[in-house]
């Protein structure tokens, strides 16, 4: 079985795409890769041995088997509403759109269509998230009382990156809130949330913070930690802990943790750090390649459908408001 897939945009994010849906040829994967024009697609398209199409409306008009959005989040909803009007299972990254309110059209179109579309929450295919979320659903933990979640990046984006991103919440905290929803099967209802500014300046001049803390009350009253940073010097560190009555479960405690023990006599760990969320996820990169077109094939489930990525962004406005109004604010739906 051949399976056409269009990968629209050629920036950072659709070269990592385009790899591994390259890397899926034996499978009867074809790649064709589309940007603006034909040759930034057939930068990253020749040396993979994939085609470039001439435009997206090339790309478009041959109709492939399913498309994967890597562009700027202006254009997610634009294209994804483009693909469901043609009956094309789409790949998105996150997030759906630039705001909730923005969403809410494509939400409405997707279910009008019953059409198949998976957001990039990624760490929804990481090894350690999935076990994660097994042993909560088998109750390996007894009842949660403690989660703390946390995404460091070892040094901030460029602050023109930051200045469109819609905060650190929207940006990188959404993946947390994202999971801990997920993982516990339940919803976040509230957000107390804080955040500082002790590195460059001009990350406060556009707005936004490079640090910030969010204590969340999920709907059963557990209450959980989101920590994510901009300057984790250390490495770049994903961790998620989960202590219970009965166990306790850490995610992205391996050989990579970008930490050290203050025992002595401790060596852990002992591999090299991640630097990047490219590194830290790249299994789950690989894998949700795989999955789109196992989903578009019929053979697997959405991992991720946009209802719950726009659940998750609920959540980071919360954040954000309480960040500005200083208090506790609850998730709107």
């Amino acid at each position: 079985m051949t399976t056409r897939i269009g990968l629209i945009g050629a920036g950072r994010i659709g070269a990592m795409h385009a790899e591994h849906l390259a890397a899926l040829a034996a499978d009867g994967v074809e790649l064709i890769v589309a940007d603006v024009d034909a040759a930034p697609a057939a930068a990253v398209a020749e040396p993979l041995g994939a085609r470039a199409a001439a435009d997206v409306d090339a790309l478009f008009a041959e109709r492939p088997d399913g498309v994967v959005i890597a562009v700027g989040t202006s254009q997610h909803a634009p294209l994804i509403l483009r693909a469901v009007a043609a009956s094309i299972p789409v790949f998105c990254e996150k997030p759906v759109a630039e705001t909730v309110e923005a969403a809410l059209p494509v939400l409405e179109a997707v279910e009008a269509a019953g059409a198949t579309v998976q957001i990039g929450h990624q760490r929804r295919l990481d090894p350690g998230h999935r076990e994660a979320r097994r042993a909560v659903q088998a109750g390996d933990l007894g009842w949660l009382h403690t989660i703390r979640a946390i995404t460091a990046d070892m040094a901030p984006p460029p602050v023109e990156f930051l200045a469109a991103s819609g905060g650190l919440f929207r940006d990188c905290s959404v993946h947390d809130f994202d999971t801990l929803q997920w993982i516990t099967g339940r919803r976040i209802v509230e957000v107390c949330a804080r955040g500082s500014n002790r590195g460059d300046p001009a990350i406060g001049a556009v707005g936004d913070v490079d640090t910030a803390h969010a204590l969340v009350t999920i709907d059963d009253g557990t209450v959980a930690t989101v920590s994510a940073t901009r300057y984790n010097g250390a490495g770049h560190d994903v961790r998620l802990e989960l202590q219970g009555s009965t166990a306790s479960l850490q995610v992205g405690l391996d050989a990579s943790y970008a930490g050290r023990s203050a025992e002595a006599g401790v060596s852990f760990p002992e591999g090299p750090v991640h630097r990047t969320f490219h590194e830290r996820f790249a299994s789950a990169y690989r894998e949700e390649m795989l999955t789109f077109v196992e989903v578009l094939r019929g053979v697997r489930e959405n991992p991720c459908p946009p209802q719950e990525a726009v659940d998750a962004s609920r959540v980071a406005d919360a954040a954000q408001r309480s960040l500005e109004t200083g208090r506790t604010e609850p998730v709107r739906r």
